[in-house]
């Protein structure tokens, strides 16, 4: 029987399925569970910058969205945060919802503002989409191995100071990967020198973006109701992105795809998992 996992994990071009080993086989259904568990307020972390291009990424934005959308409709709060570099394309999505900036400081600054956000916006639960994370030379660091720290505000302390966290990501890179650190270091094409930063779960997927919809198809089954975007809105997340200046991130081109794919490929995982839901629910 098809999983959610399966369908994430489809098109997989960077060899991030080598860690589905070493996660629950059911780690949608875990990250899922936990928010439940949690009811309140979430903070939904994304933004990755692409160095080479002078600008963040496509892919994130729209999964945070969409997760943002979904859980706002069983009635969280839902806030963003991501730094100056990301703040104009997650305005760009976020709808009604408020965006916080975090800001480009040293590791004591960074964790005092993370400190000053938890104790003002109290959330039951912090989640990372497609957001580097630091290195274990404290730096940030792209697929390449090119160091992006100016361009990184250390939203890590955010995760460092919770207890309920759940991270996505699909390169190795990315917040939440430092479940898996040793295992991502030693797979052929994933980073040499992973993420350290650890959430409470971990969710893996081909594209991030993804990643966050296989987490909203898990919330639907959970709550009895199709929770998850139709295909024409998260397109016009992707496109909302793109016109806020965001680029394809392995390309680097200002382009509406994500991760390489144009829309019509990257509308299959969306398409699938209306099925699964559907076919689940009814």
């Amino acid at each position: 029987m098809t999983t959610i996992e399966d369908i994430i994990l489809q098109k997989d071009g960077r060899n991030i399925s080598a860690l589905r080993p070493y996660l629950p086989s059911n780690y949608v259904e875990e990250a899922a569970d936990l928010i439940l568990e949690h009811p309140g307020k979430v903070l939904i972390v994304t933004g990755f910058y692409i160095v080479y291009a002078n600008a963040p990424e496509t892919d994130g934005p729209p999964g945070a969205a969409a997760i943002g959308e979904a859980l706002a409709a069983i009635g969280y709060e839902v806030a963003y945060v991501t730094d100056k570099y990301s703040m104009d394309v997650m305005k760009s999505v976020a709808g009604d919802k408020r965006v916080i900036e975090f800001p480009i400081a040293d590791h004591m600054d960074s964790a005092a503002a993370a400190r000053k956000i938890l104790e003002t916006e109290n959330p039951s639960v912090v989640i990372a989409i497609e957001r580097a994370g630091l290195v274990g030379d404290g730096t940030f660091r792209n697929m390449h191995g090119t160091d992006i720290s100016e361009y990184n505000g250390k939203i890590d302390h955010l995760f460092d100071q919770h207890p309920y966290s759940v991270g996505i990501g699909d390169g190795g890179n990315e917040i939440g990967m430092g479940n898996l650190r040793d295992e991502a270091a030693s797979i052929d094409r994933l980073p040499d020198d992973p993420c350290v930063t650890t959430t409470t779960k971990l969710m893996i997927a081909s594209v991030s973006n993804w990643g966050g919809l296989g987490l909203v198809a898990s919330l639907s089954l959970k709550k009895g109701e199709n929770l998850l975007p139709s295909v024409e809105t998260e397109n016009e997340w992707v496109y909302a992105a793109y016109e806020s200046g965001a680029v394809d991130g392995p390309t680097g081109e200002h382009r509406p795809y994500v991760d390489g794919f144009s829309l019509d490929e990257y509308n299959s995982c969306l398409t699938d998992l209306h099925q699964h839901v559907d076919a689940e629910l009814n």
